[in-house]
C-alpha cells in the first residue's frame, strides 16, 4: 500500500481500512501463537501499513485544523 493511494482516500474510508488492518494484524498473531503462520513478513508488512494509515490520518487532521 502507497502513502499516495492513501492520501485520496477520505477520513472514513481510512478509518475504516484502519479496522480492517487492526483486524489483519490481530489474526496473524494468533496464527504466530498457534503455530500456523506461513509468512512472518506480512506480520511487519501490516504493522508498517497501520503506521503509514495514521500518519495520513494525522496528517489531514493536522491540514484540516490549520486551514479553519
Amino acid at each position: 500500500m502507497k502513502a499516495q493511494e492513501l492520501k485520496d482516500k477520505t477520513p472514513e474510508q481510512l478509518r475504516e481500512q484502519l479496522v480492517a488492518l487492526k483486524k489483519e494484524a490481530f489474526n496473524l498473531r494468533f496464527q504466530q501463537a498457534t503455530g500456523q503462520m506461513e509468512s512472518t513478513a506480512r506480520m511487519r508488512a501490516v504493522r508498517r501499513d497501520v503506521a503509514r494509515v495514521k500518519t495520513v490520518i494525522n496528517q489531514q487532521a493536522a491540514s484540516a485544523a490549520q486551514s479553519n
